[in-house]
């Protein structure tokens, strides 16, 4: 006999509501709190953007504000470029033990702790003498935000049908002509996504920053994580529910752009299948 299936899907249900409201809690208490006039977390007297007024009229954070904007930007443009580059070299290595050890190499950033990869950098940078600021740190978010882009581009490339780019080439289509008007408008969804992720994650790191960071240069987790252990300040509740939301809007904005992409490209597979 078949159990009643409306059981397993209300207990996944209650399970992923569960999920969430651990998740998102800490989070809406944290915004919460941001809007109390009362300076404390402990008790709301009433509304106020006051935290929110201290945060703009802040020019260090500010300055602080556009330097994190700048790594992630710098860092998510150069790591999609590197990591779309990776994935098609490793589609087009003839040898699966190869391909497969790429692979693995890059995957070890992903898997590797952040402070071992944050420690590692500053032995490294130490050791070539380069000074710790603006340059390290975008070193580093490269680094760890090209593995990233690779896992994302790669799935479209092993999508994509070889007969493509034969027919490209019989056609007359250059090598160049190949990439940046059959592979490139391909895989375009898995490039977004890479983008958007490198983006993503050069604005939450902290851990890899933390020791690559120095000479006065800084980025808003690690300016967060300094204001903290100086004690409880609404202000920086009011910074991470700007953060919080910036990375949000990123999300939505990616899967927008992901869906009018793949709108857009199912109407031209339907004609060529006909």
């Amino acid at each position: 006999m078949s159990g009643n299936p409306k059981k397993p899907r209300t207990a996944v249900s209650i399970y992923l509501v569960a999920v969430f409201i651990v998740l998102y809690a800490p989070i809406v208490y944290l915004a919460y709190y941001s809007f109390n006039s009362g300076g404390a977390m402990h008790s709301f007297e009433g509304f106020t953007l006051e935290w929110y007024g201290e945060v703009f009229q802040d020019t260090r954070l500010v300055i602080i504000l556009l330097n994190t904007l700048a790594i992630a930007l710098f860092s998510a443009a150069i790591s999609t470029m590197i990591g779309v580059a990776g994935a098609i070299a490793i589609t087009h290595v003839r040898s699966k033990r190869f391909s497969s050890a790429l692979l693995t190499l890059n995957n070890v950033l992903i898997v590797s702790p952040d402070v071992i990869i944050g420690a590692s950098f500053l032995i490294l940078f130490a050791a070539m003498g380069l000074n710790l600021g603006f340059a390290s740190v975008l070193i580093s978010h490269i680094a760890f935000s090209v593995p990233i882009v690779v896992l994302m581009v790669l799935p479209k490339l092993q999508e994509m049908s070889p007969t493509l780019i034969y027919a490209a080439r019989d056609l007359g289509a250059t090598r160049w002509d190949v990439l940046t008007r059959v592979v490139v408008p391909y895989i375009s969804p898995g490039i977004f996504a890479g983008f958007f992720m490198a983006l993503t994650y050069s604005l939450d790191d902290f851990a890899v920053t933390f020791f690559v960071t120095g000479n006065g240069f800084s980025t808003l987790s690690v300016e967060i994580y300094s204001r903290a252990r100086q004690g409880i300040s609404l202000t920086i509740n009011a910074l991470s529910t700007l953060i919080f939301l910036v990375t949000l809007v990123l999300a939505v904005g990616y899967y927008v752009m992901n869906a009018r992409v793949t709108a857009q490209g199912r109407p031209a597979r339907v004609e060529a299948g006909e």
